[in-house]
């Protein structure tokens, strides 16, 4: 029988409360392995809660491996070892269904469909001239690289040429201290099974990027939601996080963070990597979006120089998603390490791709290509922050770089339910629940400026604003 005690007068928020009580209960022995809990409507009624905390603290014990759920009849408490440990990667399997349900939409619409909240640029706007030059002159190249496997840590003068740009971002790292990876995913699987084990707790913002926490999430990760804000993380949640819970690392992207589209201060940097320090994790800063940024600022990895931070990073977004190329960058002895998981999981990464991608970095057409793409870009993203402003939405702040705006209608509590009428008229939103760590609910929603433009789109969404009103 489960009894609690929930208050809204309580310090503590609603979430902590019931994630704490059930942790009790089961503890206690008072629920024994496999006892069902209350179903989440019920729960909610009886508590007089939302659903959407409900489906939060739920979400945060099956990650801690407390409870665990069965497909259409509801969540069991789990036999908790004494000793601790995490749950089985398949018990999250369900909990990721809205971030599957997203991607699979993303990667699976229609010609006739925009994605309005879409991850990546238009073909159109991509170099598809440049990477048919390349393959040419690649082709003509007489050699065992359309034979054999490649190196382990990836094709070296490619290495040699990133140890080179990213000097320029101020961040020293030899060849030897970068592996080359299938893009960025990839690179953020090797660290998670190099850092982490489930049951282990990992620091991630909230909102941030989803694919991350889908995998974290199927790894027996728990995640512990930092909030974003304008200037970087909440650093006050985070080093109480720090100090209460004993995290192993911490996800981040300190600039145009997905789906925000902010940066991290100085100031705020800083202190994040006082705080690792103080608290012994590790920081993993996934700068996908670099080539998309005009004026290059400081990274974590710049201020830290790659002694507690892991730089991650690939030219999926400004070159093409197909030539899955990608990068970590850390101290040697993290490198080594990272390259046998790479070896023992995939072998190595396609040296085709690898001499491709750096064919296009070296003969300078690319950085041509970007400055046009800057352009560009600015000029989307002026266009659709006066378009917003007109139809009364709310953004979160003003980028000055990327593709994201992160927005929403102030009279709309759940975004949801606008993707979901939105598909049925062909437009594809990204709302903000999916970006959410224990996937609570959000009135946000990320919007890519290089669709957002479309009479199309700003007609609905000023439908939608009229409504809300």
């Amino acid at each position: 029988m489960l009894s609690l005690s929930v208050s809204l007068k309580s310090g503590q928020p609603l979430v902590e409360q019931i994630v704490a009580g059930i942790k009790r209960h089961i503890d206690d022995r008072h629920l024994r392995p496999g006892a069902k809990l209350p179903s989440i409507r019920r729960f909610a009624e009886s508590n007089r809660v939302s659903r959407f905390t409900v489906v939060e603290a739920y979400d945060r014990l099956v990650a801690m491996g407390y409870l665990y759920s069965r497909r259409g009849a509801g969540f069991y408490a789990a036999d908790v070892p004494r000793t601790g440990g995490g749950p089985a990667p398949s018990d999250n399997h369900e909990r990721n269904e809205e971030l599957v349900w997203l991607i699979r939409h993303l990667l699976a619409a229609g010609d006739n469909a925009v994605l309005a909240g879409g991850p990546w640029l238009p073909n159109s706007w991509l170099d598809e001239a440049g990477i048919r030059q390349s393959l040419n002159v690649l082709a003509r190249k007489n050699g065992a690289y359309l034979l054999e496997y490649g190196h382990p840590f990836g094709y070296v003068p490619l290495r040699e040429h990133l140890s080179l740009m990213l000097a320029g971002l101020g961040i020293n790292a030899h060849p030897g201290q970068i592996l080359l990876t299938q893009g960025t995913s990839q690179a953020l699987e090797l660290i998670i099974r190099y850092l982490l084990k489930p049951g282990d707790a990992a620091l991630v913002d909230d909102p941030g990027y989803y694919n991350m926490f889908g995998n974290l999430r199927l790894s027996g990760i728990e995640m512990l939601a930092v909030p974003r804000r304008p200037d970087g993380p909440d650093v006050a949640v985070l080093e109480q996080f720090a100090k209460a819970r004993g995290p192993k690392v911490y996800f981040t992207q300190s600039v145009m963070q997905n789906p925000t589209g902010g940066d991290m201060s100085p100031h705020v940097a800083f202190r994040v990597l006082q705080v690792a320090e103080r608290y012994g994790f590790a920081v993993v800063e996934d700068d996908i979006f670099c080539d998309l940024q005009v004026r290059q600022t400081p990274r974590l990895a710049t201020l830290d120089q790659l002694n507690r931070v892991i730089y991650a990073r690939s030219f999926s977004k400004t070159l093409s998603g197909s030539l899955r190329v990608g990068f970590i960058a850390c101290a040697q002895p993290v490198a080594n390490d990272l390259a046998d998981i790479k070896m023992l999981t995939s072998i190595t990464t396609s040296q085709f791709t690898e001499r491709l991608i750096y064919l296009m970095l070296v003969d300078g057409h690319y950085r041509k290509y970007l400055a046009g793409l800057h352009d560009r870009l600015g000029q989307a993203r002026r266009n659709v922050v006066r378009a917003f402003e007109q139809i009364g939405l709310e953004l979160f702040a003003e980028p000055t770089d990327g593709m994201f705006l992160w927005a929403r209608f102030p009279q709309i509590e759940d975004s949801l339910a606008l993707a979901e009428a939105a598909q049925r008229d062909g437009i594809v939103l990204a709302p903000g629940t999916v970006f959410r760590p224990h996937l609570g609910r959000s009135p946000w929603m990320r919007f890519n400026v290089t669709a957002c433009g479309e009479p199309r789109v700003l007609a609905w969404l000023t439908r939608q604003g009229v409504a809300a009103s």
